[in-house]
Parts: C-alpha cells; structure tokens; sequence
C-alpha cells in the first residue's frame, strides 16, 4: 500500500529525538493570547516572537528549520494554529499579514479551544465528503500533520494570501505555464486604470494560449484571493470583461464558489467558464510541484496467517 504525504507538514524526522517540538494544537491557546497581548492585532513576525517567548522554546528548538528553510518549523506550525483560529472564529485577518482577534476570541476560556478545534475539523471534513460525494470524485487521502491528515491545503492558501502582489503574480505565471499555457500577457501588479480602484492584493488577470495536443486556444483568466464564497455575481461580472479577449474563460479564487456560481458558469448559451476553487489551486500546486513538495511512502500491511501454524501443529 502507498500513502503520499506532504512534505514538510511535521519535521520529527528532521528535528531529532533530542527535540520536542509542540504540535499546532498545543498552540492555539498561546497563538491567540499573544495576538491579545500585541494589543489585539500584529503581524506575522510578532506573533510568531510573542508565542515563540511564551511557550519558552530552546534555542534547539526555535531554529529547527522547516524542510529545506528559509522559514523555522516553529514558524511553520504557529502558521497552522493561526489558520485555525481563524476557522474556529477567534481570529480574522481582514488585511495581509496582520491577524486580529475577534470578540468572541477574547472572551473564550483555554477549557474550550480543544472542544471547538475538534468541532471544526469535523466540519471541515464533514464539508469536503459533501463536496466529493457531489462531484463523484474520489476521495484521495493525504497526509498533511500527525495531528489532522485532511487538511494539508489550509496553511498551502494561508502562503497564497500573504503573498505580496508582483509574488502572487509570480505565482499565477507559474502554474499557468505549468499547466501548458504559452503566450502569457499579464500587466504589471498595480497597473490598473486610473477609472479603478488600486487594490494591489486583489486580483491577476490577463491572456494566453492553452495548447491541448493539437487543439490551441485563447484563454482570459482571472485569479482572485477571496472572497470565501463567490456568488453568481462574480461570475457574471468576469464574463462581462472577458468579452472580446478570450475563446474561453478561467476563474481561480482562493476561496469557494456558489453552486449559483457554477450554474452560471455553465449556463447554456453563454460562453462557458471554468472554475477553480482554493481546493483546486492548492492540488494544482501540488500537481507541478509548486511550493508543495509529496513524497511516496510504502506502507506494509502485516497479518497473521493462523492456518501456517495450524498446518505445522498438525491440526
């Protein structure tokens, strides 16, 4: 049997016996009080400080770095705890890089952390079986952390959102010409027309050309992060603006898609437009090997054979 896990999700392998390093679970509680402690908001850098104090880490520990670095595993699993929070409805992060605890994060008690980080990952998985299920696609599982296999994309789209703009850009060229696109035209990150708002962190859109085999077509993407879950509205507006520059449309969010959405996408006599959801970005990642690195472990599966001994007992 083979098991494909994440790499660089959890580092013991890496970190020696000698090393205790905590799991992210073990961290949401100092995660959320350090956000508390910086006033009630801070950047990534000093949260990642204020925690890295509180838990009163070693040397050893704090300088173990994640896979190959730049970045610290320490670094890697307070990122986790972040994204949790953020899920369990503790901390918001309404602006890249800058985290925020809600009202309802500063008035929990630490008794009721693990209670409702078990109660959103059941969510979280209850969510993706429907999905499937849905789609008829198989459930293909991945190891991300010891803690919770099912959930290796969060901190992938945490990476996505802090992204600068010319660094998202960078990305979205990567996967498009990883996936065949040739003939890319992206504008600059920021230059956008002085009738439009400068929201540097919102969107990349642009043309090219997707050949299939022997079939090549003209393609108008846009890649947006967020919002969670972008209704029908969204894509209509992406249709109005791919007239004219594209055969096909492409519209990747980080975030989710309504099922008005989709219909929408699809709806008969309108140029179709395909969707990618954050799900989707983040296999694609994975797919081509983009700042997502798998590797394929075997597994054995060993039972006994009571008959074998039987035979040899003579019975």
């Amino acid at each position: 049997m083979q098991r494909r896990n994440v790499v660089g999700a959890s580092a013991e392998s890496s970190v020696g016996d000698e090393v205790a390093l905590p799991p992210y679970t073990d961290l949401l509680w100092p995660t959320l009080q350090a956000v508390i402690a910086l006033g009630g908001s801070g950047v990534i850098e000093d949260i990642d400080a204020e925690v890295i104090d509180r838990a009163g880490l070693p040397d050893a520990v704090r300088t173990v770095l994640h896979g190959d670095g730049p970045g610290t595993e320490i670094e890697y699993r307070v990122a986790w705890a972040r994204t949790y929070l953020k899920g369990m409805g503790l901390l918001s992060n309404t602006r890249r890089g800058v985290w925020s605890v809600t009202d309802r994060g500063r008035a929990v008690r630490e008794s009721e952390i693990k209670p409702m980080q078990v109660a959103y990952t059941a969510e979280k998985r209850r969510k993706r079986l429907v999905r499937t299920a849905s789609s008829g696609a198989q459930v293909v599982p991945l190891a991300a952390a010891p803690e919770d296999p099912e959930l290796w994309r969060e901190p992938v789209l945490a990476a996505v959102a802090e992204l600068p703009a010319d660094g998202f850009a960078r990305m979205v060229t990567s996967v498009l010409r990883a996936a065949g696109f040739t003939t890319l035209t992206i504008p600059a990150p920021g230059s956008v027309p002085d009738n439009e708002p400068d929201d540097a962190d919102a969107d990349v859109e642009g043309t090219g050309v997707l050949r299939i085999s022997l079939l090549s077509f003209s393609v108008f993407f846009r890649f947006v992060r967020g919002p969670e879950r972008a209704g029908a509205d969204v894509v209509r507006e992406f249709r109005a603006a791919m007239v004219g520059r594209g055969d096909k449309g492409l519209l990747v969010s980080t975030g989710s898609f309504t099922d008005d959405a989709r219909a929408e996408a699809h709806r008969h006599g309108a140029p179709p437009i395909d969707l990618i959801d954050g799900d989707g970005l983040c296999d694609l990642l994975k797919e081509h090997g983009l700042g997502v690195r798998t590797t394929v472990r075997t597994v054995e599966d060993v039972a006994l054979v009571p008959a074998y001994f039987a035979d040899l007992a003579g019975r």
